[in-house]
C-alpha cells in the first residue's frame, strides 16, 4: 500500500528540501514539529503541524509534543489487524506510514570540552527516539528513516514500487534505527556515569554497527570483523580486502603522521616507525630522507604521508612491495601508476574526519571487560624546551629542531622506544625491547647496517634513563644532544654522564610510553 502519511522531525536538516518535496510530489501528506515545520513551510509545501494534528498543544517548552496516541498509536497500530483497525477508527487515529527523524546533537554537544551538565541534559532528546522505536518496531507496515544518507533509496523506491517501500529495505531501515537509539543511549549512559563516577562508579557501553569483515586477525585462522565508522576516515581504492593488522597498522601510520605540518613522509612495521623524513618543499625527498633510514622495512610495510602523492613518489614505491599506502589523495597519474599493485591497499585519508576520531578514547579488551583511555595525541612538553634543559651546556637552535622532530616520532614507537634523527629526518631507531640500553644498541645498529652516521645527531627517548649506560651507548655512537622525561631516581647519575662528555640534554617532564 502506497505511503500517505509522514512525520517528520529533524535536528540535521541535510537534504531535506529534497526529500520532503519528493514525497509531497507522491501524494504523501505532511506532519511536523517546531522549526522543522517551519522549515518546509519556507519551502513552500503544505505541512500540518504537530499540535494541529493530535489537538493537543507542545508543552513544557517543547518536551512534550509527539508524545501522544494520535502519533504512536499511528504508528504503532498493525494494518492487518483487525481489533487495531477497529479501536484505530474509534479513536480517529490514522496510520502514520512514513517517520523521519534524527535526534538532537547530544554526542557533538558533550564533546565540546566547557559544556555544562544542564546543557548536556537539554540535549537528550525523549520524542524522538520514542518515534522511532515505535517505526522501527512496526516495520512491517512502517518506512522509518533516521539517516539524510537513505533519503534518496526511500524516494527511489517509493518511485518504482507504487509509492511504497519493499518489507526488505524497511527491515534494513529498522535495524539502523535500533543501532543508532543504542548508540545513543549509550553516548548518554556514559557522559552521565562519569559525571557522577563518584556516586555510581560510572560505566561505559558501547554500540557499533559492522563496518566489514576484515580478511583475518592477527593471523589467518582467526577471524576478525570491524565495527564504527573506519570506512568514513579511510577509504579503500583498491587492494586486498584489509586484515586485523592492516587497521592497527593504518591507526599508527595516521597518528605518526598528522603529529607534523611541513611535507612529510613514514614509513611503518608492525606499527613501529622504520623511518620519517620531511622536506619543506619535494615530498620524494622527503620519502628518500626517511627510506634511508631502513631500506628493509617499506617490503611488506606501510607508507603514509601528509600531502597527495605525486607521480615522483609514485614511480619509486611502485616498485617496491608494500602492504599499504595511505595519503589524504592521489595525483592522477600516481594514481594510475598505483593500479599496476593489484596487491597493494591504497587508502585515501580523511584528514577532517581522522581529527573528529582522534578525539575519541581508546579501548581495548581487557580479560572479563574493557579498558578506556585518552588518547595519545599531542606531544606534550616541546613548549619552552630553553627552559627545561638540564645540562651545563644549552643545545643549539639545530639540535633543538631536532629534539622537536624526534620527540614527535618517539611517541609512536613502542617502548622502550630510542630515536637518533636531526631536525628532518631519522637516522636509527629501537623499539620494543625489555632494556632501553638494547633500543639504543639497536638503534646504532640499524644505523650502521643502513650506512648513516650518527655524529651530530639528536637522541630522544620515550621515557626516562634508569642508568647511565643507555646515554652513554648514544654518546659514543656520536649523539650530541637528548631530549627525555627525566624522572628517574639516578637523574643525577644521567645528567653527570651528559655534562661529562659535554652533551646538552633536555627533560620534558612527560613521558610517551606506547605499549
Amino acid at each position: 500500500m502506497a505511503i500517505q502519511r509522514a512525520l517528520i522531525s529533524v535536528s540535521d536538516k541535510t537534504g531535506l528540501d529534497v526529500f520532503a518535496k519528493g514525497l509531497h510530489e507522491l501524494g504523501v501528506e505532511l506532519i511536523s514539529t517546531g522549526g522543522t515545520c517551519k522549515f518546509l513551510r519556507e519551502l513552500g509545501l503544505p505541512v500540518i503541524e504537530i499540535s494541529d494534528y493530535t489537538g493537543a498543544p507542545e508543552l513544557f517548552d517543547g518536551r512534550v509534543k509527539t508524545l501522544h496516541p494520535m502519533v504512536h498509536g499511528g504508528l504503532l497500530q498493525c494494518r492487518d489487524n483487525e481489533e487495531h483497525q477497529k479501536q484505530a477508527q474509534e479513536h480517529g487515529i490514522k496510520p502514520i506510514d512514513l517517520v523521519c527523524v534524527n535526534l538532537y546533537p547530544f554526542e557533538q554537544t558533550v564533546a565540546r570540552p566547557e559544556v555544562t551538565l544542564k546543557e548536556a541534559i537539554e540535549k537528550i532528546d525523549i520524542g524522538g527516539p520514542s518515534m522511532l522505536r515505535s517505526a522501527a518496531k512496526n516495520y512491517a507496515f512502517v518506512t522509518v528513516v533516521s539517516d539524510p544518507v537513505d533519503y534518496e533509496r526511500v524516494l527511489d523506491e517509493m518511485r518504482t514500487h507504487k509509492g511504497d517501500t519493499t518489507l526488505k529495505t524497511r527491515e534494513s531501515l529498522a535495524v539502523k534505527v535500533f543501532l543508532r537509539t543504542s548508540s545513543y543511549d549509550s553516548a548518554i549512559s556514559n557522559f552521565l556515569g562519569n559525571q557522577s563516577a563518584e556516586r555510581t562508579g560510572g560505566n561505559y557501553s558501547i554500540c557499533l554497527p559492522l563496518c566489514q569483515k576484515l580478511r583475518y586477525g592477527d593471523n589467518p585462522h582467526q577471524a576478525a570483523s570491524l565495527y564504527g565508522n573506519f570506512s568514513d576516515i579511510f577509504h579503500q581504492l583498491q587492494g586486498k580486502e584489509l586484515s586485523y593488522t592492516n587497521v592497527l597498522d593504518i591507526e599508527g601510520a595516521a597518528t605518526l603522521i598528522s603529529q607534523f605540518t611541513p611535507p612529510t613522509v613514514a614509513i611503518l612495521k608492525h606499527t613501529n616507525p622504520c623511518g620519517v623524513g620531511q622536506d619543506d618543499e619535494d615530498l620524494r625527498a622527503a620519502w628518500q630522507k626517511a627510506f634511508e633510514t631502513d631500506t628493509q622495512a617499506p617490503f611488506g610495510g606501510v607508507i603514509v604521508m601528509n600531502r597527495p602523492m605525486t607521480e615522483s613518489l609514485a614511480r619509486v614505491i611502485s616498485s617496491i612491495f608494500t602492504d599499504v599506502i595511505i595519503a589524504p589523495d592521489f595525483e592522477p597519474e600516481a594514481r594510475a601508476l598505483l593500479l599496476k599493485k593489484k596487491n597493494c591497499r591504497i587508502i585515501r585519508m580523511d584528514t577532517k574526519a581522522w581529527e573528529k576520531a582522534s578525539a575519541l578514547p581508546v579501548v581495548r579488551s581487557a580479560p572479563g571487560g574493557l579498558m578506556v583511555m585518552d588518547r595519545d595525541v599531542t606531544p606534550l612538553g616541546l613548549d619552552n624546551l630553553e627552559g627545561k634543559v638540564v645540562t651545563k651546556r644549552v643545545p643549539t637552535e639545530e639540535e633543538l629542531m631536532a629534539m622537536r622532530f624526534t620527540w614527535k616520532v618517539v611517541k609512536q614507537v613502542h617502548s622502550n622506544a630510542i630515536v637518533f634523527g636531526t631536525a628532518d629526518r631519522t637516522l636509527g631507531i629501537g623499539a620494543g625491547q625489555m632494556s632501553r640500553v638494547d633500543s639504543v644498541r639497536i638503534a646504532v645498529w640499524k644505523a650502521g647496517q643502513a650506512g648513516l652516521s650518527l655524529k651530530g645527531s639528536v637522541i630522544a627517548s620515550d621515557a626516562m634513563f634508569p642508568f647511565a649506560d643507555g646515554l652513554q651507548a648514544a654518546i659514543d655512537a656520536g649523539a650530541t644532544a637528548c631530549i627525555q622525561p627525566g624522572g628517574s631516581i639516578r637523574d643525577e647519575e644521567v645528567i653527570k654522564a651528559a655534562d661529562e662528555a659535554g652533551i646538552a640534554m633536555v627533560c620534558t617532564g612527560t613521558r610517551h610510553f606506547l605499549h
